[in-house]
């Protein structure tokens, strides 16, 4: 009876699907396992090195932030089914766009701030509209746009200094209500607390030697759940989805494609623009050639993390996974005392790797199904 009963209840319209599959069918599998074994090497071959005390995993945290913030961004748009190569040169544009006016004429840094961000906002529609009203390959409009706005940042700023970088912002960023959001540190009194209970290194004077969580930690973990949220939990995650999957199905049944890659063209843009004021205000200064290459790193971590180049398919989770991946090579790297130029061919390989296995992935989720 019971048995009769389940059956009869049961949807034969619906098939089971074991957890492999399901688990297959997750784009973020490969980076995930990809970090896990990065960390299980490095804990071999580095770990009495200081890469795993406080300071040593706040240090490659740090440096998989500065990427994965981009990354997420740079995700979402690659789902949508579109690139944006102008990701590196925004981030030079927009350090020159906080430091120009705030140190050579003075205006309040939180004003510049505002400023950067508003810019970026434009950057991120034109691009948008001229790709949807075109037609043209993102990949070209934004190509164009990396020169363009490489060539804006250079220009002016030797123009109106006379130099290709401007340092001083140290100087301008005592009491402003904005600066602590890119350049302080969160948690202090909790890395003094685990100091003196004796958990992690401390200096003599009882001072830890990591004195608190980066910002660019909290904007990277903020940006990835808001981007996981959008992807998973609402409608416009879904209509994103829609567009890189197949645009034209998705605009026949309401999607407002235009807006929705628009609004993700402007998104990138303000990610972007956060790299930028965290790096700039960290160091104090801001140079022309910040962020060179930034875009094709964003683009491999995403691939590493699950984006499919053809779009419709990936994670903000994958993304972040192959932000932590890049970070922990490469200060693994730095701690292990081996040359860094070999970076570069790791690169390489992950990106090749992570699309065959992406391609594997995607094809048996697609047998799920």
């Amino acid at each position: 009876m019971t048995t009769a009963t389940s059956a009869a209840g049961r949807d034969e319209r619906l098939r089971e699907t074991t957890w492999l599959r399901r688990l297959f069918s997750r784009p973020e599998l490969g980076s995930v396992a990809g970090f896990v074994l990065v960390l299980l090497f490095f804990a071999v071959v580095a770990g009495d090195s200081g890469m795993f005390s406080a300071l040593g995993i706040i240090n490659f945290l740090e440096v998989s932030a500065q990427l994965g913030i981009i990354a997420v961004a740079a995700a979402m748009l690659m789902i949508g089914g579109e690139f944006d190569l102008s990701v590196g040169s925004m981030i030079g544009f927009a350090g020159i766009v906080v430091a120009l006016p705030a140190v050579e004429w003075g205006w309040p840094l939180w004003l510049c701030i505002l400023l950067a961000f508003g810019v970026a906002l434009l950057v991120g529609l034109v691009n948008g509209t001229i790709v949807m009203r075109t037609g043209l390959p993102s990949f070209i409009v934004t190509l164009g746009g990396l020169f363009i706005l490489r060539g804006l940042t250079l220009g002016l700023t030797r123009l109106l200094t006379g130099r290709t970088q401007i340092p001083g912002l140290r100087d301008v960023m005592a009491g402003d209500p904005l600066a602590p959001l890119f350049a302080g540190k969160v948690g202090q009194g909790l890395m003094q607390w685990l100091a003196d209970m004796g958990w992690i290194a401390a200096r003599a004077d009882g001072t830890p030697l990591a004195q608190g969580i980066p910002m660019s930690i909290v904007w990277w973990l903020v940006l990835t759940a808001l981007a996981t949220w959008v992807l998973l939990r609402t409608r416009l995650g879904n209509w994103i989805f829609a567009c890189g999957g197949d645009p034209n199905a998705a605009r026949n049944v309401g999607v407002p494609v235009a807006r929705v890659k628009t609004g993700l063209f402007m998104f990138t843009a303000v990610a972007a623009t956060i790299f930028a004021l965290v790096q700039t205000l960290s160091v104090g200064s801001a140079d022309v050639l910040r962020g060179q290459l930034k875009e094709f790193e964003a683009i491999i971590a995403s691939v590493i993390g699950g984006c499919l180049l053809t779009g419709g398919y990936g994670s903000a989770i994958g993304a972040t996974f192959g932000a932590l991946i890049f970070g922990t090579v490469q200060m693994g790297i730095f701690y292990t005392g081996v040359n860094t130029d070999w970076f570069k061919v790791f690169l390489g390989v992950m990106m090749l790797v992570a699309v065959l296995f992406n391609n594997y992935v995607r094809r048996k989720a697609t047998e799920a199904r």
